[in-house]
């Protein structure tokens, strides 16, 4: 063989591995790390993963498999990693839109419309909201239309409270600043007579004693201490 056409040849190779080496760059990564949607039924939360197994377990998930994936794609340099695997997808469809609920909120306590005692007894709120609050949504406690607490759960002390009704509401707050369902009721403060005797009784007492002159208070004194010891 010549010399010439031996550097035709090399020269062939050459040319060859080249594009062999720029077919292999240019190919879309076929083994990309799959993505997997997992949709809460219940909240209707989403979450993406890598890693479906640790979903399939748990009730109420609902697991597919979702087009975007971890590889890259021919889209330009110049784009965020995050949206070239939604090249085909409008740009508003890359937010995550806002999951609207509709909680459905129960007083559990007080159960019905009641009376307590002032003041040894107190007002014992508990609710309960269902589907579980997301983040930012809350539940406000409201007793004759002032608030006074937040969650699901509060003590009132009728000490505080006029004898009478008074009327306890809870309504849901969304962080969008949507109001959802709202309980009410109703309750009776009812002032402990027992207790309003007794003290008016004493408060007598206490009366007349300042009333009596000084040897009567020393007689009395004495008498007492007396009693004690005996």
């Amino acid at each position: 063989m010549s010399l010439l056409s031996k550097r035709n040849l090399l020269r062939g190779n050459i040319q060859l591995g080249a594009l062999a080496i720029m077919a292999s760059l240019c190919a879309p990564l076929s083994n990309a790390t799959p993505i997997y949607k997992v949709i809460d039924e219940q909240t209707g939360q989403v979450t993406f993963t890598d890693r479906p197994q640790s979903y399939e377990d748990q009730a109420g998930k609902q697991v597919s498999q979702t087009s975007v994936n971890t590889g890259e794609s021919s889209a330009p340099k110049g784009m965020p990693s995050e949206v070239r695997g939604n090249t085909d997808l409008p740009a508003a469809a890359a937010t995550k839109p806002a999951v609207n609920i509709n909680y459905q909120l129960s007083m559990i306590e007080p159960s019905t419309e009641r009376a307590y005692q002032r003041p040894a007894q107190s007002i014992v709120i508990a609710l309960d909201v269902k589907p579980a609050l997301q983040n930012g949504d809350q539940v406000s406690i409201y007793l004759d239309d002032k608030e006074i607490a937040q969650g699901l759960s509060a003590s009132v002390a009728t000490v505080d409270l006029q004898p009478g009704p008074h009327s306890i509401r809870a309504v849901v707050k969304k962080v969008s600043g949507q109001t959802g369902q709202q309980v009410n009721r109703t309750v009776h403060v009812i002032q402990n007579t027992l207790i309003l005797q007794n003290k008016k009784k004493l408060a007598e007492q206490l009366l007349a004693y300042e009333r009596l002159p000084w040897h009567q208070k020393v007689l009395l004194k004495m008498r007492g201490n007396d009693a004690v010891s005996q």
